[in-house]
């Protein structure tokens, strides 16, 4: 074990420029503050070490130019230290990117990756593309998606981007979004449109939900029969609004839930997908479609299902 001490930096400011305006300061922070911790990073948020223009900020304030950034002094894990991604996960990412250009690249993220470390995670897919990355002075998350759902994932290489795609994403209808899922049933070929306000809540043990409740937010889910199958139904879902876990909730608010879903799901439809060989959430976000702001050409991309899916589907026909 080596005997060199971690670094400790003494205390920074970072002046907010044009092109950093818009970005998280928790996405700023793990950016600027690489090798140290995630749970580090949102210890100094939460205790107030950090502070922009002389206050306290929640991790989800977004910056704006001008705004003066106070970095305490932090540990730095010197190489090593910290966990990271494997070669096999890398090698595997790299095989992923469907889309690239000098803005921005689409990954087909797979299941089981979390889009961002975080809660107990060293490391999700926005770390491993920095890990692979490492001549990409810029690489951001644009959105999200679930740690179980697989599919498009949009990665901003230019602050610019990063802004125009949020943009797009806020307007409602910038962004055409196509999730494939196979819920329980049949799917009434009339029910396109599902409406409900969706609210977070947070269990006694801590686990947060997402529930249809009247002083919600105004969510909407457009649904399409794609193919039906003996008590089960491939649907195609577009989500009109983001909000957390939505085509989820939405689909078990209208009988419907997703197959291999632990948390909002149905645990007998469940083991039937198991018994045809379902190890995860059925939920896949197959392509997308946007034009950037002031962009002339429209980019729209497709992912293919994973093999296990497409072999689910195969037994069920």
């Amino acid at each position: 074990m080596s005997g060199k001490a971690p670094s400790n930096p003494s205390v920074k400011e970072a002046l907010i420029d044009r092109d950093q305006e818009g970005q998280r300061i928790d996405n700023f922070l793990r950016t600027n503050l690489k090798g140290v911790p995630k749970t580090h990073i949102y210890r100094i948020l939460r205790t107030g070490q950090v502070r922009v223009n002389g206050g306290r900020i929640r991790p989800e304030y977004r910056l704006k130019a001008g705004d003066r950034v106070r970095i305490p002094p932090v540990r730095v894990a010197e190489a090593g230290q910290t966990p990271a991604p494997s070669p096999a996960l890398l090698e595997r990412l790299r095989g992923r990117v469907i889309h690239e250009d000098s803005s921005l690249l689409i990954l087909n993220k797979p299941a089981g990756l979390a889009v961002h470390g975080g809660s107990g995670l060293d490391f999700g897919a926005i770390e491993a593309l920095r890990a692979l990355r490492t001549d990409e002075p810029f690489l951001e998350l644009a959105h999200r998606l679930d740690r179980d759902t697989s599919g498009c994932l949009i990665i901003a290489k230019k602050r610019s981007a990063l802004r125009g795609i949020q943009t797009l994403l806020r307007e409602g209808h910038g962004v055409d979004k196509r999730y494939l899922a196979l819920v329980v049933g049949r799917w009434p070929r009339r029910r396109s449109r599902v409406e409900a306000p969706l609210r977070k809540n947070t269990l006694r043990g801590g686990e947060r939900v997402v529930r249809v409740e009247p002083s919600g937010k105004p969510s909407e889910t457009r649904f399409e029969v794609v193919e039906t199958f003996s008590g089960a139904t491939l649907v195609a879902a577009r989500p009109i609004t983001g909000r957390t876990h939505q085509i989820r909730v939405h689909a078990v608010h209208v009988g419907h839930p997703i197959a291999g879903d632990d948390k909002y799901g149905d645990a007998a439809f469940n083991r039937s997908m198991a018994d045809v060989g379902l190890r995860r959430l059925f939920l896949h976000a197959e392509s997308l479609r946007f034009r950037l702001p002031g962009a002339e050409q429209e980019i729209q991309v497709s992912a293919p299902l994973d093999d296990e899916l497409e072999a689910v589907l195969g037994r069920l026909r």
